[in-house]
């Protein structure tokens, strides 16, 4: 890129960032978003307080994305739903980690994207990168 589109460059807004996660669902094997129809995408810049506290995590830009909800493996019929199972990609640190990589931002918000939705079914690493790859 050219010292003048540099100049020019800027970090995508929210909503950019939503649309560049909804493309990268869109690459997602459709077997494996069929099966994940339900779960919630949310672009926040951050983490809250509470929730890196919950974790353990001093750094907000330490944590790029979050599954929250009950994994399939786990849920039971007998379970009080206690609101939608949901990933959050976090914006910032998803940027951040971008700016010192190699890897597309596309590539690496499908990254986060299939890991926290893995989660979701209880995944092995393994078989994550399986759908990673076939994403593209």
């Amino acid at each position: 890129m050219s010292r003048q589109k540099w100049a020019e460059a800027r970090a995508p807004t929210l909503k950019e960032f939503e649309e560049l996660a909804e493309a990268a669902w869109r690459q997602i094997p459709d077997e494996f978003r069929q099966l994940a129809k339900d779960v919630l995408i949310r672009i926040e810049d951050f983490a809250t307080d509470d929730v890196l506290d919950s974790l353990g995590i001093e750094n907000e830009f330490d944590l790029m994305g979050l599954y929250q909800g009950v994994s399939l493996e786990r849920k039971s019929v007998m379970d009080i739903a206690q609101g939608p199972d949901t990933v959050v990609l976090y914006r910032r640190p998803i940027l951040e980690y971008w700016a010192d990589s190699d890897e597309t931002l596309g590539a690496l918000v499908t990254h986060v994207l299939v890991h926290e939705i893995g989660h979701h079914f209880g995944l092995s690493d393994a078989d994550m990168e399986a759908i990673e790859a076939k994403a593209g």
